[in-house]
């Protein structure tokens, strides 16, 4: 190469995109918040907290995708604060709600969700390319914090004592880390179309599930996350069932 060659060779940017990852920081500072709120007793917040996130954290994606400005730093990046938020931030929460009065017991429960998050995430990054888009493998890691948020925001609410079903929580915790890492299908939503047009009907529909979530937040964001959880043995099932018959023909 010559000397005229090598000054005009542009050099390799070593930036970073500023708006995808704008959202991604917000959603790690909701989860760090979540944390601090429940170490101060503010376990209401710290759930709320755990949602806001969530809703960050789908932004983060569809905004790199559709401003053209998704890198390798970024999935990174998501995946740090996705370990925070919906992993170390559920399992701290339901540690010092409710688990830290069952001794060991509680804490390996706790930790059964975080391993879980962060196995979750980590076999979702080796696997990104090569797996079915309509569907994840093992439940989603904000889907499982959302369980666990969504029964921290419904009893402080209405006043449950947690310390009355310790052990239930402690099953409902451990059983979401272990979701995390099994191979039940779950639904990705990722074929959902929002640049195509909708029947007014549908428009109508998604009124209407705005409505009824706002109206009781936390009861409808707990039961929706709760089955969805359970959609994934469901769903599961019909693909085994739907291959045998492929198989057989």
């Amino acid at each position: 190469m010559t000397e005229s060659e090598q000054g005009t060779t542009k050099p390799r940017s070593r930036g970073i995109y500023l708006l995808p990852n704008l959202f991604t920081t917000a959603a790690l500072f909701s989860g760090f918040y979540a944390i601090t709120s429940a170490i101060d007793g503010r376990f209401e917040t710290a759930a709320i907290l755990i949602f806001i996130s969530l809703v960050l954290d789908g932004l983060d994606g569809r905004v790199a995708r559709l401003t053209n400005t998704q890198s390798a730093f970024g999935a990174e990046y998501d995946s740090m604060a996705d370990m925070v938020s919906f992993g170390a931030a559920p399992a701290t929460i339901m540690y010092l709600w409710s688990l830290e009065s069952l001794g060991q017991a509680g804490l390996v429960g706790a930790f059964v969700h975080l391993a879980g998050g962060a196995l979750r995430l980590a076999r979702f990054n080796t696997q990104l390319g090569s797996e079915d888009k309509r569907y994840f493998q093992g439940l989603p890691s904000p889907a499982a914090a959302a369980i666990l948020a969504g029964l921290v925001w419904v009893s402080e609410k209405y006043s449950y004592g947690a310390e009355s079903y310790s052990w239930v929580i402690l099953t409902i915790t451990a059983l979401t880390g272990l979701l995390m890492v099994s191979n039940f299908r779950y639904y990705s939503f990722k074929e959902i179309n929002l640049r195509g047009k909708v029947p007014f009907v549908v428009v109508i529909g998604i009124m209407l599930v705005f409505a009824v979530t706002l109206s009781n937040p936390a009861t409808v964001l707990c039961l929706f996350f709760f089955a969805y959880a359970l959609s994934g043995p469901v769903v599961t099932m019909i693909l085994l069932r739907r291959k045998r018959k492929s198989r057989s023909n």
